[in-house]
């Protein structure tokens, strides 16, 4: 299957559909507490129409296995948008991404805003940038440590908090032409890398390539330490080569991520002038806390294998049974 949001031969990624006379009653069943961006903005901005989206319900009522009721035409609209508004693609893409958030339990399962979620805002920053790349408008969400001691940095926590935030910045700012992910490697040592879950990195990039309902369209790892190579060696056997072509690794000291966004758009402490990262995770804490109940939801958008036509999916069919061998990685 193809990367879901990446037509053939370019640099893309996915996103869903919403359907018509349930668009109120869909989309408001699924409250964030801030302003969310309504359907009828939504159509407006991406062309998507209120019977796109009724063609994706009326499909969607047709699979026993999914969690219809709980699927939202935003949720839809995301899909149906993310594909290029490809019914065909986004039938797939909306398949794979409610199993594989029933199948990798590490990464989804019971999403509650608990003490572990809370002390990796300590560790880590994601921040999504108030400015856009420079010549596409495309949406940028920067991340680094702030703490860099390596005993506090639990990587499975650090991408649990990470798609959390996803989620639910998704339903507060809707649909972007594009998004660019941003890894600040500062402070990032080799005894963070010997931290990485292999299972978590595996799956997490299975994830990203198949099934998350974004466009992505570039990874830039900033301030790349002189080992960087090692780093890649753990990443590499699980990255195809549509999402190689869009990594672009940038020296510590090399001003090139200006071609890509004004430096002033970054934290103060990536030597830019937007917010601090006290101020990230002030907010990101803030926009998680007083969500909780988005995420009680979200936890119902579960596969009922049971109920799948045919034969039900498991870890075996998405990895051929390799999945769950890995531990981690230990580097000379």
């Amino acid at each position: 299957m193809r990367m879901p949001g990446i037509d053939p031969g370019t640099t893309k990624t996915t996103a869903l559909t919403a359907s018509p006379g349930r668009s109120s009653k869909s989309i408001n069943s699924v409250r964030i507490n801030t302003r969310m961006i309504s359907m009828e903005e939504e159509y407006k901005k991406t062309g998507v129409t209120p019977s796109d989206i009724a063609a994706l319900r009326g499909w969607l009522k047709t699979q026993p296995h999914l969690p219809e009721k709980y699927i939202t035409d935003f949720d839809l609209l995301l899909a149906y948008y993310c594909c290029f508004k490809s019914s065909a693609v986004a039938k797939k893409v909306l398949d794979i991404n409610f199993t594989l958030r029933t199948l990798f339990t590490n990464l989804f399962q019971n999403r509650v805003v608990d003490k572990s979620i809370i002390k990796t805002l300590d560790v880590v920053c994601a921040l999504p940038l108030k400015a856009s790349s420079i010549d596409k408008h495309y949406r940028v969400i920067y991340h680094s440590l702030i703490d860099h001691d390596a005993k506090n940095f639990i990587f499975t926590d650090v991408i649990r908090t990470v798609l959390m935030l996803v989620d639910v910045t998704q339903y507060r700012d809707g649909t972007a032409p594009g998004y660019l992910i941003l890894i600040d490697l500062n402070g990032v040592s080799l005894s963070h890398i010997t931290k990485l879950d292999l299972q978590t990195v595996q799956q997490i990039l299975y994830f990203l390539q198949e099934a998350i309902l974004i466009r992505l369209r570039g990874v830039h790892f900033l301030n790349a330490p002189s080992y960087i190579d090692r780093l890649m060696m753990i990443l590499r056997p699980f990255i195809k080569k549509e999402l190689m072509n869009m990594v672009c690794i940038h020296s510590a000291g090399s001003n090139s991520i200006e071609k890509l966004i004004p430096v002033e758009a970054l934290p103060i402490e990536a030597g830019g002038k937007f917010k601090s990262y006290a101020e990230a995770k002030s907010e990101a804490t803030e926009l998680l806390l007083s969500n909780k109940e988005f995420f009680i939801n979200e936890n119902k958008k579960r596969v009922v294998e049971s109920l799948r036509p045919g034969k039900p999916k498991t870890i075996t069919d998405i990895f051929g049974g390799i999945e769950g061998s890995f531990k981690k990685l230990d580097i000379d």
